[in-house]
């Protein structure tokens, strides 16, 4: 309302309907060093997009890097601080190979972590395979990116992805500030 809030004759008092949340924006990364060279096609990281993007969010770089602890940091701080993406997924370089980099990467350029994701995904994973265990996929808040490691086959990323999509857009509003109050009533 013009006029030092105070409605005049003939005028009308609109009220603009809440802004509706855009989508949440998300990249995916894989990180494989078959993948990288060429020798094998990735096939994980474009189901986590597909994924994603049918649960509503804008995947806006799908990336392929080699298991290099240094190039996997540097393109996480890009897509959180440059990009700003609200959620990144990897996929890959979880396990107990010597070149499975890809929790330390994540573990180096967070500002905080966020470990019941990554738990939910593990406790979720050893009800189909005991294995599950092995895996050491970290899950952190970059300021206000979320990075999920995700075990680099397309059955762990499905499996995993059905675990914290449900959960993860609430969270994500919350660190976003567009959304309030996590408690259950």
């Amino acid at each position: 309302v013009e006029h030092g809030g105070e409605l005049h004759a003939g005028m009308e008092l609109t009220v603009e309907p809440p802004p509706v949340d855009a989508p949440l924006r998300a990249a995916v990364m894989t990180l494989s060093d078959k993948g990288f060279a060429g020798e094998r096609v990735d096939t994980s990281g474009p189901r986590a997009a597909q994924l994603l993007s049918e649960a509503g969010y804008d995947v806006e770089e799908l990336v392929l890097l080699p298991d290099a602890q240094k190039k996997i940091e540097r393109e996480l701080i890009r897509l959180a601080d440059s990009r700003q993406v609200d959620l990144i997924i990897t996929t890959g370089g979880t396990g107990f190979s010597l070149r499975d980099v890809t929790p330390e990467a994540t573990l180096a350029v967070a500002t905080r972590t966020a470990p019941g994701i990554a738990e939910a995904i593990r406790a979720e994973s050893l009800k189909i395979t005991p294995r599950a265990m092995l895996s050491r996929g970290a899950s952190v808040l970059r300021n206000k990116t979320l990075i999920v490691n995700l075990p680099g086959s397309t059955k762990a990323v499905e499996e995993g992805l059905a675990v914290i999509l449900p959960q993860l857009e609430h969270g994500l509003r919350i660190l976003k500030g567009t959304a309030h109050d996590c408690a259950r009533k």
